[in-house]
């Protein structure tokens, strides 16, 4: 029995000590561009409210990212399921959204990556067009800007519509060309503007162009008035964002997967633009964004 005792005593000494230990900071890493920022900004607050110890670290090159979960550097992200399946995995299959997120679900399954809700939002590439424009010449898809392109170039060959490029998705292998064949988009040189991306959003706005290349979720999208148009061919692979956590880190926090789900259910192309365009437009810091939309929300 006396043998037993400080036996005893140990053991109670060291479920004690397991008991207050603090559990390893959640290392979140996210990307440098506003809806990244304010993605990284309202997961901190809303984690932290919750009892989570979080580190945020932005501006994050994808690929820097990608390696630093699988090297175990980097406890969770924000990932988008396009990136994964073309930049992560070369697949360049043409696929559903579901079919999409189950891919890329699978494959980092493996790796030991767990991919969680995905949001309801897709920050894909598209076309916009002044909304006033495209509601008065009734182009609501990509199929009807093909339609007025080539109607222009038949009636009014000096007045060929213009269109306005990143200079990367120009030059793409999965970029401009295999999008003029999908829809049957003969174009002259011409009727190409190649430009910054920023300022795509500018130039259609401002009638430089026609029509131009821009990202769904883009806030000046809404602060701007563009109106999208339908890949009605669905050319464009889905982005939607979504909570990716390492397993193990998911087993050592209770309660973050719940968590995380929650977030990404309150988030749509309409809630992401509104957040990016008061950042983008409105110049309000992505920390004040977020505090003001969980607070909306009841989660601060």
């Amino acid at each position: 029995m006396k043998s037993i005792k400080p036996l005893i005593a140990g053991l109670a000494a060291t479920l004690l000590l397991a008991g207050t230990a603090k559990a390893e900071p959640i290392i979140l890493a996210t990307k440098s561009f506003t809806e990244q920022h304010i993605l990284s900004a309202m997961t901190t607050q809303y984690l932290r409210k919750k009892g989570f110890q979080i580190t945020p670290q932005t501006n994050i090159a994808t690929v820097i990212s990608r390696n630093a979960m699988i090297n175990k550097q980097v406890d969770m992200t924000w990932e988008y399921t396009g990136t994964s399946l073309i930049i992560f995995n070369h697949i360049n299959k043409r696929m559903s959204p579901q079919e999409s997120y189950d891919t890329v679900k699978k494959l980092d399954a493996k790796l030991g990556l767990v991919w969680l809700k995905p949001a309801d939002m897709n920050n894909t590439y598209a076309f916009a067009m002044q909304r006033k424009r495209a509601e008065a010449e009734n182009i609501n898809t990509m199929s009807e800007l093909v339609a007025k392109i080539e109607q222009v170039r038949k009636t009014d060959p000096d007045n060929n519509w213009m269109l306005g490029l990143d200079l990367e998705f120009a030059g793409r292998s999965d970029g401009m060309k295999p999008l003029q064949q999908a829809y049957t988009m003969p174009l002259d040189r011409p009727q190409i503007r190649q430009m910054d991306p920023g300022l795509v959003y500018n130039a259609v706005r401002d009638g430089f162009v026609d029509a131009g290349l821009i990202y769904t979720t883009d806030g000046r999208v809404k602060g701007f008035d563009l109106k999208v148009l339908e890949d009605d061919k669905n050319f464009f692979p889905s982005y939607a964002v979504t909570p990716v956590v390492r397993k193990d880190t998911l087993a050592a926090n209770p309660g973050l997967e719940d968590a995380l789900d929650t977030l990404s259910g309150l988030l749509n192309n309409d809630v992401i633009s509104t957040l990016n365009a008061k950042v983008d437009i409105d110049h309000e810091t992505p920390q004040k964004v977020a505090q003001e939309f969980l607070q909306q929300k009841g989660l601060l």
